[in-house]
């Protein structure tokens, strides 16, 4: 099944941060998740390019837009690359090839009729690229988000035909299956239901955009160039109409995941340009949180912005990983606290984890000479790690399948605490003391080791390091384009050599 999943196109006005790098990281492990399904992943992210914030930013500093483009987007690629981000395509939106779609996308919904001429009035964020509709204060209006105030704008603009879509985009923001979580698509359905108005698409007097053909001295607006990145990047070069190769491309998107603040453009003005140009909607929009920092909103004007190049040089990126999609139940707005990153590492990967295997290995090395002991079947032992094993499979797989990260990783986290229990009940280092015990030492290790397999294939989409170092040691290799094989109960090989174990996650020192 072809499944195309997408972050946001990142907007360069400044290098990634680590709220671009958390909605990255999910989208990452849910590209890895539904590639070990045996889906066809194509992984989406990218750049948007243009708009005024864009020209504004790179007069300041003296250079070309397309020069701070370039070395912006350069950093966007580094650092994915650094946090070992799996994505397919990535698209610059100043490619040739992005404009040539943009043209064609546009023609088809001028062609519907639903372009025409208006004025825009209103106040304007050149930080959001935006029109602000609802003002907090009148008489000195500001913008919510980047805390600057707005400009007043007054020109000519082309304007796309958003009020003739009105049933349409109702119909479509009401099914259960189209905007997560709920308390999002509660937000959408009560702007549409207030009434949808003719909105602008191009700008004058902005010159670093993509020209609208036909229409001298207009730019695109950012906006709607943007959102047609997500088609650009899945069309290849060649055919004459790109656009009609979609349905073969890998396109409508299974699911755009973006942050909240962006949810009404994709969640009512893209589905309503895309059906004015013929083509098929997104299956699925999920809208997440802020992350903040120790409870404040990041921003560059208090100094706490969490570079995710500095984070990536102090820790293994898995540990990141694991804290932003354990503690942080995706969709709701979470919290950087080092602190409590500390204790996750160390007491959910060092001890809960990595701590089940290097003791459960070391014992099996001692007393079964260096190997994996041999499980022979007792019609009176108990399933109880098989069991919970295979209800934690079921529950990982639902769990990733929905974007509920955080469940995920927290079945897993039980199933181990669960084997480390079990381990402690069966007390082997007591039992091994009596020969007579010997094999069922030898099953009480296995069943534990084989539960550490399965918490170790488990945990690939999750953090793909810290899962590898568990298989290895085990001696273990898995299927990266199907899972479902690897993960039956009882594959790990008796009398296979053990290598010496080392802990997976080394504890971090809480005064680093």
């Amino acid at each position: 099944m072809d499944y195309t999943l997408t972050t946001p196109l990142y907007y360069v006005n400044d290098k990634p941060h680590l709220g671009s790098t958390y909605t990255t990281i999910a989208s990452d492990a849910l590209a890895r998740f539904n590639r070990l399904e045996g889906n066809n992943v194509i992984f989406i992210t990218g750049v948007d390019e243009h708009g005024q914030k864009i020209q504004r930013t790179a007069e300041k500093n003296k250079i070309k837009p397309a020069v701070h483009c370039d070395v912006i987007s350069k950093n966007y690629i580094d650092v994915w690359e650094k946090w070992q981000i799996t994505n397919d395509r990535f698209i610059r939106t100043t490619s040739d090839k992005h404009r040539k779609v943009v043209e064609q996308f546009f023609q088809r919904v001028e062609n519907s009729g639903d372009i025409e001429f208006g004025r825009q009035k209103g106040w304007y964020c050149v930080d959001c690229e935006e029109f602000k509709e609802e003002l907090d204060d009148p008489n000195s209006p500001t913008c919510e988000i980047h805390k600057k105030k707005l400009e007043w704008r007054d020109e000519e603009n082309l304007f796309f035909k958003l009020s003739r879509y009105q049933s349409q985009i109702e119909e479509l923001v009401n099914k259960p299956d189209f905007i997560f979580p709920t308390t999002r698509r509660n937000e959408v359905k009560r702007f549409v239901e207030s009434g949808l108005h003719d909105f602008s698409i191009s700008r004058v007097n902005v010159s670093w955009g993509i020209p609208v053909p036909g229409h001298k001295g207009h730019t695109f607006y950012v906006w709607f160039d943007a959102l047609v990145g997500y088609l650009t990047a899945l069309i290849d070069e060649g055919s004459e109409d790109k656009l009609d190769t979609l349905n073969m491309s890998g396109w409508p998107a299974s699911v755009h995941i973006i942050g909240k603040d962006i949810l009404r453009f994709h969640a009512v003005y893209w589905p309503a340009m895309l059906i004015s140009a013929g083509l098929p909607t997104p299956m699925k929009l999920y809208g997440h949180g802020f992350l903040k920092r120790e409870g404040q909103k990041m921003g560059k004007s208090l100094g706490n912005v969490l570079d995710p190049n500095e984070l990536i040089k102090q820790y293994d990126s898995d540990l990141i990983r694991w804290y932003l999609l354990k503690d942080i139940r995706f969709g709701q707005d979470g919290d950087f606290q080092h602190k409590r990153f500390v204790d996750l590492v160390n007491n959910d990967l060092a001890n809960t984890i990595g701590n089940l295997l290097n003791r459960t290995s070391s014992m099996s090395r001692k007393w079964f000479d260096n190997c994996i002991p041999q499980y022979k079947v007792n019609d009176d032992e108990s399933n109880y790690l098989k069991e919970h094993s295979l209800m934690t499979i079921l529950e990982v797989k639902e769990s990733m399948k929905n974007l509920r990260f955080s469940e995920a990783a927290e079945s897993i986290l039980k199933l181990a605490t669960t084997a480390n229990i079990y381990l402690n009940d069966t007390e082997p280092w007591s039992r091994i003391k009596d020969p007579t015990n010997y094999q069922l030492v030898a099953n009480d290790i296995y069943l534990i080791l084989e539960t550490a397999r399965i918490i170790g294939i488990l945990l690939q989409p999750i953090v793909p390091n810290i899962s590898n170092r568990i298989l290895t040691q085990l001696g273990v290799q898995i299927d990266r384009d199907n899972w479902n094989v690897d993960l039956t109960w009882g594959l790990l090989e008796g009398g296979k050599n053990l290598v010496e174990p080392s802990p997976i996650v080394q504890k971090i020192d809480h005064n680093l």
